[in-house]
């Protein structure tokens, strides 16, 4: 007989089952239909089952009366609970200076926590997502409204077969859950976004993710943002593209391309740019995370395993970042009066290539050529908004036409 070990509730509450095999563990649906197995569960608890022909395991109902419950707290997105008293005295210490409204985390340490426990790497995953979610209530307490984790980088599609399959069925256990308790992700006005590119994913996972993003859109009070099949450089080259289409589409002019442009058109255009980025598990890189997004932020690296990531580790981050605040702040307001000087000087040539192109060489006087600045800043402003409009458009409907193949399916 083959031995299963029972990790997560399915949809609907049927539970999902990843299979033991030499390279970790891959989710039941590779396996071939009408094998006899042992199912075990994480309480110890064993019985028989036959795998069917969608790949689902079949088996008396009452086999685990206990799994279920303890399971499904484990999956939530949002942990409920109050700090501890000490936690409270101190998070409303550091709320007493600059806080960050934004927190990137690299979940870096999953696999290592994984050995050093002696258990499987899909279970030091599982571990990894309940650190997320406690992480996201201690944000909540510390009045950090947006969160940004990676998720799962392009390059982990790299690692073996089983691995992937394993974190592709994780995936699909997660949106599956966050759908399940939409009730109160609302109560506490989450909002899901995905950033990355979906369509390097199987289709059923995206239509999981767009269903999650599209619930969850108008929530307006927490943010959190999981970068999956994501890197920095595909999300910056992807950018380009777009303006590419933008000028293709006659929506904008080639002279229109600036910085600030570019950031518009990344993944993360709906978000400020993190104030704080943490990786922990000791690896001082950033393995290709918001290279953008991040030149002016502060990047706090800790020792610590990500699934032992603690409350404490978490305030000693921000009191790095509450240290570098003034110079931070220094350096992303220098850097928005260039972005603006920037802009400024590549009007006006634009606006002197213009005019000595319909003045035959006539000098122009300077009322004239300000009259030609203010109205060419206008047009491009409205080129601008209108290339913006439709690549949100373009955006949104890729996941409400994923939605609504679901639907269809």
């Amino acid at each position: 007989m083959n031995e299963a070990l029972y990790v997560f509730p399915g949809q609907r509450g049927r539970p999902s089952v990843l299979f033991q095999s030499r390279g970790g563990l891959v989710p039941c649906r590779s396996r071939e239909p009408g094998l006899q197995l042992t199912v075990k569960s994480i309480s110890g608890c064993k019985c028989n089952a036959i795998s069917s022909k969608n790949g689902t395991l079949m088996w008396e109902p009452d086999a685990f009366p206990f799994v279920k419950a303890k399971t499904c707290t484990d999956m939530s997105w949002i942990k409920e609970g109050e700090l501890s008293l000490l936690e409270k005295i101190s998070a409303n210490i550091l709320k007493a200076g600059p806080m960050p409204k934004h927190v990137a985390f690299i979940m870096d340490g999953n696999r290592r926590f994984a050995r050093k426990k002696n258990m499987e790497r899909q279970e030091g995953h599982m571990q990894g997502f309940n650190k997320l979610a406690e992480t996201l209530r201690w944000c909540k307490h510390l009045n950090i409204p947006e969160v940004t984790v990676y998720a799962f980088s392009i390059e982990n599609f790299k690692r073996t077969e089983d691995e992937v399959d394993g974190l592709m069925e994780l995936a699909r256990q997660k949106f599956e859950r966050l759908l399940e308790e939409h009730e109160n992700l609302e109560k506490h006005g989450v909002c899901i976004r995905v950033l990355g590119d979906l369509n390097m994913l199987p289709l059923d996972l995206q239509q999981l993710i767009a269903k999650a993003v599209f619930t969850t859109r108008n929530h307006n009070k927490c943010f959190v943002n999981v970068c999956f099949a994501y890197t920095s450089r595909y999300e910056i080259t992807n950018a380009v593209r777009e303006m590419a289409w933008g000028v293709e589409q006659g929506l904008i002019k080639g002279s229109d391309v600036s910085e600030a442009l570019l950031s518009e058109c990344l993944y993360s255009n709906n978000s400020p740019n993190p104030d704080l980025l943490i990786r922990t598990s000791g690896e001082v890189r950033l393995s290709d995370f918001l290279l953008w997004q991040t030149s002016h932020s502060c990047l706090v690296f800790q020792s610590v395993l990500w699934p032992e990531y603690s409350f404490w580790n978490l305030c000693e981050a921000i009191l790095q970042y509450q240290l570098n605040h003034k110079s931070i702040q220094k350096a992303r307001d220098l850097h928005r009066e260039h972005q603006a000087l920037q802009q400024l000087e590549a009007d006006r040539a634009c606006v002197a290539e213009l005019l000595q192109h319909h003045s035959n060489g006539k000098p122009v006087d300077s009322q004239r050529r300000q009259e030609a600045l203010l109205h060419y800043t206008s047009c491009r402003e409205e080129r601008v908004r209108d290339f913006l409009k439709a690549l949100k458009h373009k955006r949104d409907s890729f996941f409400s036409d994923l939605c609504s193949e679901s639907l269809l399916a």
